[in-house]
């Protein structure tokens, strides 16, 4: 890993090297599979791959990058509706949803149903329309299904669907003509910039409202976006700021820490550097609260400075190749659902979490996990009004930076993406090209490699989170952009990180445990959550958004039989019952899941930063596949 120094010694445990463990032993070729494994989970219509002779192009592969972006959109909404409304598979090749309220339906080409929820369509017609008509693109499609869910928000939805799929377009367009990283990328930086498509299962995954198209270029990982940071002082007075980052033992406060990329600006007296995102910097000025502070010389506007940064998947985290920290901005976009400005609260929670960790649990966690770690984000600055009140935008958090030059860290969401732009390969995902890599050099079947991966992934990345909720009471919301997997040379699976100051759940019924470690655990963080609650969103990230997604990829892209991988999760869950998380049982035992519903969510026009954990967004009861 990074030879830098890190915040704590237990903090970032060194990358393993492969090893023969459980994960290693289970080798199932598809040719043997016991007849129990191989059962169709359903028997609904599940067309032959699109490689067969015959088949449908793969609509993202269109050659007119907005008619492939289209496609992406419009099988987004459609893989939500029917996840949400619970709508039944087809008996046949096109699936029809019906449209009451507007006195018609849909009918859509399957070109792979998915007993997870990964399906592919096509292009989607409206019932009854003369021949020859164009089908129902992305903007239609949104309008219809907002007329049948009677929502206000129908409107803004569509637009916002129309953004996103414009957008993606552009990144498409972009990517097609300029497919190779920045020559100063290392490798999880060209992960993290990989992900054109975005959440398989969101209604609007690209829209950026706010940015203009010249931003929106110069601001996305997509776009191979870098920039430098918008600099301001900060009258000490005024300053907020925490730090448990160590170095050598040394505390290290926030203030050193972003000094170093600091140098050459000339402070005033009695202030400290504060970096921000270029957008929020402009943006803030506008805000009375801002203005008040810059008017009482209490806040500097300093200006653009140092060298380039560069945006990751999440847009606001900002990435430089080698620099000892990464950096979470406040950045007022509506992103997904929500606009993405740092909440004090998450700012003290990533600070306790490292705490916690260093508390000894970490050295625990280490002993049975070696190759698994959270990515700490141990300090963060931030501005107090004259009054004492936060000023909400003002405000980093100080990553720690675990990953050199060499180490292929890739988030889940980033490993199953479609790659909708020309390969030498023909391969249309990373984790293809690692599966069908592995196949030719081992000589096996795509669906053995494939399989021994999954169990390998199960061991090393699944099971780590499990004992830490077991163990701890701590459950991560470990969706598949929060979650990274740690590759050796060859593609295995060796190890796992998880990122996010806003994804943990403190179990209540582990709150006196947890106040032993760390007395005042979630004073301030507001971290604790009752265990009915953290089931249900456990059960979602890890469980529905992680791994039923990661099977639903593998089955997508052809290089698993579905119901193979989701038999191989019974016995991990199975075994893994052990370590003392509910979760296991959890999923193993209720046929019904409860699952959050991006395109309800969106219709609804929550922001999932606002409010209570339990309101924050709409969830709807799916069937489980672990109980087919």
């Amino acid at each position: 890993m990074n030879p830098t120094p890190t915040p704590q010694a237990d903090s970032s445990p060194p990358t393993p090297q492969r090893q023969a463990g459980p994960a290693c032993q289970l080798v199932v070729e598809q040719s043997t599979v016991p007849r129990q494994m191989t059962a169709p989970a359903d028997e609904r219509y599940t067309p032959k791959p699109s490689a067969t002779a015959g088949a449908p192009a793969d609509p993202l592969d269109h050659p007119d990058p907005l008619r492939a972006a289209d496609s992406a959109g419009t099988e987004n909404l459609l893989r939500c509706w029917v996840r949400e409304t619970a709508l039944p598979g087809p008996d046949g090749p096109t699936l029809r949803v019906p449209l009451p309220a507007s006195g018609t339906a849909l009918l859509v080409p399957v070109l792979y149903w998915s007993a997870t929820g990964s399906h592919r369509f096509g292009p989607p017609a409206l019932e009854g329309a003369p021949e020859g008509a164009p089908p129902a693109d992305a903007v239609t499609v949104a309008a219809l299904l907002g007329r049948e869910a009677g929502r206000d928000e129908g409107a803004d939805m569509v637009a916002r669907v129309a953004d996103s799929v414009r957008r993606t377009a552009g990144f498409i367009d972009e990517r097609r003509r300029s497919p190779n990283a920045p020559a100063e990328a290392d490798l999880f930086l060209t992960a993290e910039q990989s992900l054109l498509l975005g959440h398989p299962l969101h209604p609007t995954p690209k829209s950026r409202e706010g940015l203009s198209d010249a931003e929106s270029r110069l601001y996305s990982p997509e776009s191979h976006g870098s920039f430098p940071l918008h600099w301001m002082a900060v009258d000490r007075s005024v300053l907020a700021t925490d730090s448990a980052w160590t170095d050598g033992g040394r505390p290290v406060p926030a203030t050193e820490l972003v000094a170093a990329h600091a140098e050459g600006l000339r402070l005033p007296d009695r202030t400290a550097p504060l970096p921000l995102h270029p957008w929020q910097a402009r943006e803030l000025t506008h805000r009375p609260e801002v203005a008040a502070l810059l008017d009482a010389g209490l806040l500097h506007d300093l200006g653009p400075h140092g060298g380039r940064w560069h945006p990751t998947s999440s847009v606001r985290t900002v990435h430089r190749p080698g620099a000892r920290v990464m950096l979470k901005l406040s950045l007022g976009v509506r992103i997904t659902n929500s606009r993405r400005e740092n909440l004090r609260k998450e700012l003290h929670r990533g600070v306790e979490v490292h705490r916690l960790l260093r508390s000894g649990l970490a050295t625990q966690w280490h002993a049975v996990h070696p190759g698994f770690d959270i990515v700490r984000d141990p300090a963060w600055l931030a501005v107090d009004g004259p009054d004492g009140t936060p000023v909400q935008g003002l405000d980093v958090m100080l990553r720690h930076n675990p990953f050199g030059p060499h180490d292929d860290a890739v988030c889940i969401a980033a490993l199953t993406a479609p790659r909708p732009w020309p390969d030498r390969m023909g391969v249309h995902s990373r984790l293809a090209e690692v599966v069908l890599s592995l196949a030719a050099v081992t000589g096996r079947t795509v669906g053995a490699v494939a399989a021994e991966w999954f169990l390998r992934y199960l061991d090393r990345v699944v099971r780590p989170v499990l004992w830490l909720d077991g163990q701890a009471g701590v459950a991560l919301e470990a969706h598949q952009q929060n979650t990274l997997v740690l590759l050796d040379r060859a593609g295995w699976p060796v190890g796992g990180r998880y990122r996010d100051n806003q994804g943990y759940y403190f179990r209540e019924s582990h709150r006196a445990a947890l106040e032993r470690r760390l007395p005042g655990i979630g004073s301030v963080s507001d971290t604790f959550v009752s265990d009915a609650v953290t089931d249900e969103r456990f059960a979602y990230y890890l469980g529905i958004n992680h791994v039923f997604g990661l099977i639903g990829a593998f089955g997508a892209q052809h290089l698993a039989d579905e119901r193979v991988l989701i038999a191989a999760f019974r016995r991990f869950l199975g075994s893994a019952a052990a370590l003392g998380s509910p979760l296991p049982a959890h999923l193993l035992d209720n046929p019904q899941l409860r699952c959050k519903a991006n395109l309800l969510t969106r219709m609804h026009g929550l922001d999932e930063l606002v409010g209570p954990v339990d309101t924050q967004s709409v969830y709807v009861t799916m069937a489980n596949p672990l109980c087919d």
